[in-house]
């Protein structure tokens, strides 16, 4: 990608994004469907290579030497094809098949995925620095920076329930919450802004490296 044409066309694409920054124009707009026509012909080859054709197609219709086909695939295949059916106003209905399926899958997988993942891990790295062997190994800011945790966990919650009203104690743990929450959502922003401008970084060494080559 450094030598040859290439790195005029990255330079080119670059340039017509960035050019949204002065206002919407024909370049920015030939570079947007051109990342997301790429975007979406990539990520179709990959489904299709790594999950469909294995998993679907393969065990059904080329099995391998010795095996029978797995007949239990044509009901994912029937569901798949129906999702095509809202292409077409008449047969768009049929669509609420497939996709009330997927979203029941899918909504039991991310159960199971924020139980397992997040909130138990959460408990865990919450009350457990309080066990009583693990709290008398901790050094003062380890325990300063557990019971700053743990305060901020039990507020973030009170906070967030809403059957008592927010008023006395309550309203003050609550209040204490607002605090906490903001102080994650301003990390969680940073964090966001400081990946974008690493991004930005990239692109400008590109530009100034690999294609006028003012830097090394």
């Amino acid at each position: 990608m450094t030598t040859g044409i290439w790195p005029w066309i990255a330079a080119a694409l670059t340039l017509a994004i960035y050019s949204f920054l002065y206002k919407d124009n024909p370049f920015y707009k030939v570079a947007e469907y051109i990342f997301v026509g790429l975007s979406a012909g990539y990520w179709a080859s990959y489904m299709w290579w790594n999950y469909a054709k294995p998993n679907l197609f393969n065990p059904l219709f080329w099995p391998e030497a010795g095996a029978s086909p797995n007949y239990w695939n044509i009901i994912p295949l029937f569901l798949g094809v129906l999702m095509f059916t809202q292409l077409f106003r008449q047969t768009s209905w049929m669509v609420r098949f497939p996709l009330t399926f997927v979203l029941g899958v899918a909504l039991g997988l991310q159960i199971i995925a924020a139980i397992e993942g997040d909130i138990i891990p959460q408990l865990g790295g919450t009350f457990a620095p309080f066990l009583k062997s693990n709290f008398v190994a901790l050094s003062v800011w380890e325990a300063i920076g557990s019971i700053v945790i743990l305060a901020g966990v039990i507020t973030s919650l009170t906070y967030f329930y809403f059957s008592f009203e927010h008023r006395g104690a309550f309203g003050t743990s609550a209040k204490i919450g607002i605090y906490f929450l903001m102080i994650s959502f301003g990390a969680s922003f940073g964090y966001t802004v400081m990946a974008r401008i690493s991004l930005l970084i990239g692109r400008l060494h590109f530009l100034l490296a690999d294609w006028l080559h003012v830097i090394k």
